[in-house]
């Protein structure tokens, strides 16, 4: 086996590939990259049993073949090699890599214990790269991080029509974003849900990949786009539908300029610990944060607002956990952001609106508990 291409190409080749390594594995083998070349052409993948990722760069393959080698061992070595084009040549029981006058020996592990990639399901339309990590970006900010919950850590992609639909929930985080995608068949209605992280890295990967075709079936998603493909295996359970908890009765609806109240509840936060709550009192005019109580270290903070249909005209107060306060108002990309109040200790919804006395933009949403508190 030997093959020769360009540094930058076989760097970003082996970056892609790896993104399928566990962070730990108990077999040995699947912490290999399986480099194969062949008929002008450089294949790198990674597989851990959820993940797989597999990509293909032009080389000058003078010698065709198959090695594994360690992956994260290779990618160290594919971030210290100087410029210039590199020759991989399998010596025996190791790759030999050189460059510019560097040269490094992996030793390879065994083929016959590596595990054939899954195939790709049915591909089942397309949709805009760019887009998609930017909406991924947005509601993967809800997922849960409690491992013994694991489809709490999913994204769930459900497919109508010509509507892509991804949600995540903690249960007291929940965000919703729809897209338009292109069915490669008939429309139809189908869904699934994975792993926030990892779909997240693919998106992320893939934001500059211009269009990228979805692939579902056989209890697997999968994604194809600029030269790079990656499976994910999906969660078993299902996540909570939103269509009902999205709907409020009758809210007060208040309206504040979105960035200085993320630096605001950041202010906040401070003073608070996981479980103290910052606290927004709505007026016609203004919104006060306020955090911490009593003898406790505290903070507030005013900001020009606007709020109508409270009861009685006497305001709104609502607590919310700054945490997920802070990951929603972030998450939104529009220069307002509107509260929808039930209440405290009640549902909130909060969307972006592109002008202050514009409509919320219903493509994006988040909702919220806010916190009963003694104040």
């Amino acid at each position: 086996m030997r093959f020769r291409i360009g540094r930058g190409a076989f760097a970003e080749a082996v970056a892609w590939a790896a993104r399928a390594l566990p962070a730990r594995s108990p077999l040995p083998v699947l912490n290999g990259l399986l480099l194969e070349a062949a008929d002008g052409r450089l294949t790198v993948s990674g597989y851990d049993h959820e993940v797989s990722a597999r990509v293909a760069a032009e080389a000058d393959t003078a010698g065709a073949g198959r090695v594994l080698v360690a992956g994260r061992r290779l990618l160290d070595v594919c971030r210290v090699l100087p410029e210039g084009p590199v020759e991989c040549v399998r010596e025996a029981a190791r790759l030999a890599v050189a460059c510019g006058g560097t040269r490094f020996g992996l030793a390879a592990l065994p083929l016959d214990d590596y595990p054939a990639l899954p195939p790709m399901p049915e591909y089942c339309g397309e949709l805009d790269g760019a887009e998609f990590a930017a909406a991924v970006a947005q509601v993967a900010v809800a997922a849960g991080r409690d491992d013994t919950l694991p489809v709490l850590t999913g994204v769930r992609l459900a497919l109508d029509g010509d509507t892509l639909t991804l949600a995540a929930t903690n249960r007291y985080h929940f965000a919703v974003r729809t897209l338009r995608w292109r069915p490669q068949t008939s429309p139809g209605a189908a869904e699934a849900v994975v792993s926030a992280r990892r779909l997240l890295d693919a998106a992320r990967a893939l934001a500059d990949a211009g269009t990228v075709r979805v692939a579902l079936g056989g209890g697997a998603l999968g994604f194809e786009g600029g030269g790079a493909s990656t499976t994910m295996r999906l969660l078993d359970g299902v996540l909570p539908r939103h269509a009902k908890l999205f709907t409020l009765d009758q809210p007060a609806v208040a309206v504040a300029e979105r960035r200085p109240l993320i630096e605001a509840v950041k202010r906040m936060a401070v003073v608070t610990d996981r479980h103290s709550p910052v606290r927004l009192a709505f007026t016609a005019d203004s919104v006060l944060l306020e955090a911490g109580a009593g003898d406790d270290d505290i903070a507030s903070q005013r900001l020009p607002a606007a709020l109508d249909g409270a009861l009685g005209g006497a305001g709104m107060a609502v607590s919310f956990n700054p945490a997920y306060l802070a990951d929603a108002l972030g998450a939104l990309d529009a220069p307002f952001v509107q509260f929808s109040l039930l209440g405290p200790g009640q549902r909130a919804l909060l969307a972006g609106r592109r002008a202050q006395d514009g409509p919320a933009d219903p493509a994006h949403r988040h909702l919220l508990m806010s916190l009963k508190t003694s104040g």
